[in-house]
């Protein structure tokens, strides 16, 4: 089941919900595991089973840690909970990988591929119990006595399949002691709705162009086909990603909980670094903090603090998909990100904003050639294309792309790119401001600082203390929300007539 689906909007959720809301508080938990897990059945009836030995093994090794006192005992609880953890992913996700290599190296069938099905979203609920065991074990939190409680912060549906990556030290709190209310509920609503537009409205709609170009042979599609479906495929996948991540955190908010922001407009970093402080936050953070910094991160030799970059962005192109052109992007990421630290990086930020940013989207763009290509030739023969190699339309004729039809959809793509909705709001907030004598709005389109999201409400209601002008805000406020129940509108007619509905997600 996905959140861009007919059935998830119109029977599971509203079900959930009325459930939720009109069961005693001490049992929502378990509701909402209880609809997790008939959540992750619905479409991996058999896996099931094994996310409830995950959450098993690792309520019972957080216990174990917990009552330990000796440092070997803590320490090989944790050795053990983790070769569970990792077994299981490497098992079901890498099996088939490491199989083919094996036997190519070997020129013979030594391993067997038995070509297993990947439960959908292990790659995150994997790492959301691991980064509570290792919590448990440096002691940033408590261990989970409730089995229930535990199970409902790993399967919770919302983050399941897709992200973000919640660590357990994020919601400790709120496990037990959250408190939903309607202005909360209401603020992840509209955030909800703006991710399922994003979803159903952008990504879908720029994947159909994507899926022509990147699944014709380079060859055909020559320059402008290639340029045209990797932009495609840039649009397509972050609206995709950033799109179930804000209806994930809109639908946590809902039920109480408060994730932090996955998303912050990657697309107009200035520098790859911040690109990926910008880009899926809650994957980089984690292989920072348990695997970067762990393995003695810039605090080491400069040869040591080398291999420390490239092995946590290997590990973190592994992570992506069991193939090499992910492991390649990871790669690829490192070496630019070395590049950087060391060698360009202080002249990139004397060159003009303008600069930066092409310079930015250009590597971003090549970067989803390896992350799209779906094998090294075809990631060979897109650059081949992308560098004129294959002439300007490969053996096709212009209009026989039919790229050029798309070119409304990518200015639209563009824009919702950039936080131009932010800029606008802080910008009528701070005329209203000074029309009434108050002072103006601080504001930076898309700070760095911190993870929370900003607001979703239109005006702050906040500047009507200070203006008085209490009809205008009201009034800009429900032109705001009427335009997300227009954007909701359109989403679902999308969804029910069947659109183009990719969901790009089965790797993880």
């Amino acid at each position: 089941m996905v959140f861009s689906s007919s059935v998830f909007l119109f029977a599971f959720l509203p079900i959930v919900i009325g459930v939720y809301y009109f069961a005693n508080r001490k049992i929502r938990n378990v509701v909402l595991l209880a609809f997790s897990l008939a959540f992750y059945a619905w479409g991996e009836p058999v896996y099931v089973f094994l996310m409830i030995v995950s959450i098993l093994a690792n309520w019972t090794a957080g216990i174990a840690i917990g009552k330990a006192e000796a440092a070997t005992r803590r320490r090989a609880f944790l050795v053990v909970a983790l070769l569970i953890d990792l077994g299981i992913l490497g098992f079901f996700k890498y099996q088939g990988f490491l199989a083919d290599n094996i036997n190519a190296l070997a020129g013979s069938t030594l391993v067997p591929n038995l070509e297993l099905p990947l439960p959908i979203g292990i790659s995150f609920f994997t790492l959301q119990a691991v980064s509570y065991i290792i919590d448990v074990y440096t002691k940033k939190v408590t261990p989970q006595k409730n089995l229930l409680n535990l199970g409902m912060y790993i399967a919770l549906f919302p983050q399941l399949i897709a992200g973000p990556i919640v660590r357990y030290e994020t919601i400790e709190e709120q496990v037990n002691n959250r408190v939903e209310n309607l202005d909360d509920f209401t603020s992840g609503l509209r955030l909800f709705i703006i991710g399922l537009a994003k979803k159903v409205l952008l990504a879908n709609n720029v994947a159909i162009l994507a899926e022509s170009m990147m699944n014709a042979s380079p060859s055909d599609i020559g320059f402008i086909g290639a340029w045209a479906g990797i932009v495609a495929y840039s649009f397509q996948i972050f609206f995709d990603f950033s799109g179930y991540s804000d209806m994930a955190i809109g639908l946590g908010k809902m039920f109480g909980f408060k994730y932090l922001r996955n998303f912050n407009y990657p697309y107009i970093a200035k520098s790859i670094t911040e690109f990926w402080r910008r880009w899926h936050i809650s994957l980089s953070s984690f292989f920072r903090d348990y695997v970067y910094i762990p393995l003695g991160g810039n605090r080491v030799a400069k040869s040591r603090w080398l291999l420390n970059i490239m092995i946590v962005w290997g590990l973190t192109g592994l992570w992506h998909g069991a193939a090499w052109n992910f492991v390649l992007w990871g790669l690829y990421y490192g070496i630019i990100l070395i590049f950087e630290k060391l060698v360009w990086g202080k002249l990139l930020e004397r060159l003009p904003r303008i600069i930066q940013h092409f310079y930015v989207i250009v590597l971003f763009i090549i970067g989803w050639v390896f992350f799209r290509a779906t094998s090294l030739e075809h990631v060979g023969g897109l650059l081949a294309s992308m560098f004129g190699l294959h002439g300007f339309t490969g053996t096709m004729t212009f209009w026989e792309l039919h790229a050029w039809e798309y070119w409304p959809l990518f200015i639209i793509c563009a824009l919702a790119s950039t936080p131009v909705i932010p800029w606008l709001r802080k910008h009528i907030e701070n005329y209203i401001s000074k029309q009434g004598g108050g002072h103006p709005v601080k504001f930076e389109a898309a700070p760095l600082k911190g993870n929370e999201h900003p607001p979703l409400a239109g005006l702050d209601p906040s500047i009507v203390l200070a203006t008085g002008r209490r009809g205008l805000v009201f009034t800009i406020n429900t032109l705001v929300d009427i335009g997300l129940v227009v954007l909701l509108v359109f989403s679902i007619f999308a969804i029910v007539s069947g659109s183009f509905n990719p969901f790009i997600y089965f790797q993880f």
